[in-house]
């Protein structure tokens, strides 16, 4: 069955635009919990636009499920996360420009560099997943780093419709049957809304789908815990 990973980053958005105390990103995530959640995610990012150090220490002290730790590749935050020891890490691209994260990692031409990251992360005892285009080299060079995980991004699926919606889609799936025939354990996300996500969540051996803008949207309207609800049951009704 596949479960719902939170993102709780658009709450930190809020709270940071004023330089306030709320919302508390910490207090939202106990609301995600309560409607279903089965891990928290956050992205510590190095400007600190969203996410703060406090928020991803509180959040390892006081969340019920897993913690899912997003961030880049560099030794600050390797030395951030071997103090927090998040269930996993997320290894993402980062740009400062950029809104959001805006595609996969390149696994294949940091290679040496990430295999000595991942070791790094694997000997403080956490599982580590890198977000990654579904491209068959990269999918092959993750496992060769020693991953554990790797999570889909789905950003280009969400934005297409119709027939070229369907062949991401199959592009996705294929992404997915490699990845689990080489041993790694499949997570998806990025543009994942309540319209879109019936089709990622039943994908066989679909392990986590990571979600967060869309459920804040909804969540503004019908209330955090009723919007994780509905979410979770959308993906666990195939």
């Amino acid at each position: 069955m596949t479960t719902l990973g939170v993102n709780i980053d658009h709450i930190a958005n809020v709270r940071q635009a004023r330089k306030t105390v709320e919302p508390d990103p910490v207090q939202f995530a106990f609301l995600a919990e309560l409607g279903g959640a089965d891990s928290i995610t956050v992205h510590l990012r190095e400007d600190r636009r969203h996410i703060q150090d406090r928020d991803v220490f509180l959040l390892k002290e006081t969340i019920k499920t897993k913690l899912n730790l997003e961030m880049a590749a560099t030794e600050e935050m390797l030395e951030i996360a071997q103090k927090l020891l998040p269930d996993y890490v997320t290894l993402v691209p980062e740009k400062r420009e950029e809104v959001t994260t805006e595609g996969g990692l390149d696994v294949k031409s940091n290679m040496k560099y990430l295999k000595n990251f991942v070791e790094n992360l694997k000997d403080s005892n956490i599982e580590v997943s890198a977000f990654i285009d579904p491209i068959v080299d990269q999918i092959n060079y993750s496992k060769e780093i020693g991953f554990d995980f790797i999570e889909l991004h789905t950003g280009k699926y969400a934005g297409l419709t119709g027939y070229d919606q369907y062949k991401e889609l199959q592009r996705i799936k294929e992404s997915t049957h490699l990845a689990n025939d080489l041993g790694l354990v499949v997570n998806a996300g990025h543009g994942l809304n309540y319209n879109n996500v019936r089709k990622i969540a039943s994908i066989n051996n679909m392990n986590e789908l990571n979600i967060g803008h869309s459920i804040v949207a909804r969540a503004l309207a019908i209330g955090l815990e009723k919007s994780v609800r509905e979410m979770k049951s959308l993906i666990t009704t195939n």
